[in-house]
């Protein structure tokens, strides 16, 4: 990352171009860091006060517009997803019909914990959107709202406090990722419990 940084920085007049286009590849899973271009965007404008609304301006459409790719992706490969490995490995059936449930259960809040969870999590919940054929609009409003709230965020933390916070925001999404993995095995095992009851 570091380098990456002094490589924005030495073409600072350019750097919301590069992380917009950077954030693009990340939609097509390639391993770019939204959380990483959010740190960037945000130190680069503490330090470039007169750039600051065109890095937010980047990251934020990159970051969106990353989030419509992976949709489009999920849902136009279809199953097909399956048998290219470099997916296949990523996503499962299973993990589908899980996160398809619960974006039946409770639509747009999934979108917002998601977001707020690092580790692959994010992509793996835009492309089962596709997968699931979530309805786009719906899936777009959700995630522009999401998307909203998230980069509003942290891009002011990082552009108010800098490098300080980056810990405390790591240990905060490593919370938050425990969280929704207990909650998920928690409802997995009421669900599971319920349908051995019902069927007895």
């Amino acid at each position: 990352m570091e380098e990456l940084l002094v490589y924005i920085q030495s073409h600072v007049q350019y750097a919301h171009w590069i992380i917009f286009g950077s954030l693009l590849l990340a939609g097509l899973n390639i391993p770019v860091s939204e959380d990483a271009m959010l740190f960037i965007s945000g130190l680069l404008a503490s330090k470039n006060p007169e750039l600051k609304y065109q890095l937010f301006a980047g990251v934020f459409a990159g970051a969106y517009f990353s989030d419509l790719i992976c949709y489009w992706l999920g849902r136009t490969l279809g199953p097909k997803i399956w048998k290219i490995k470099f997916f296949a490995k990523m996503i499962s059936q299973e993990k589908v019909d899980k996160v398809s449930d619960f974006y039946q259960r409770f639509g747009m809040i999934t979108l917002m914990l998601g977001r707020f969870i690092p580790f692959g999590v994010r992509n793996g919940l835009f492309l089962t959107a596709g997968l699931g054929k979530m309805n786009f609009f719906k899936f777009a409003l959700s995630d522009l709202i999401a998307c909203t709230i998230s980069c509003t965020l942290f891009f002011n933390l990082y552009f108010s406090f800098g490098e300080t916070v980056i810990e405390y925001v790591k240990k905060g999404n490593i919370i938050l990722f425990s969280i929704v993995l207990i909650a998920l095995a928690a409802w997995y095992f009421f669900k599971k419990k319920n349908k051995k009851s019902m069927a007895q």
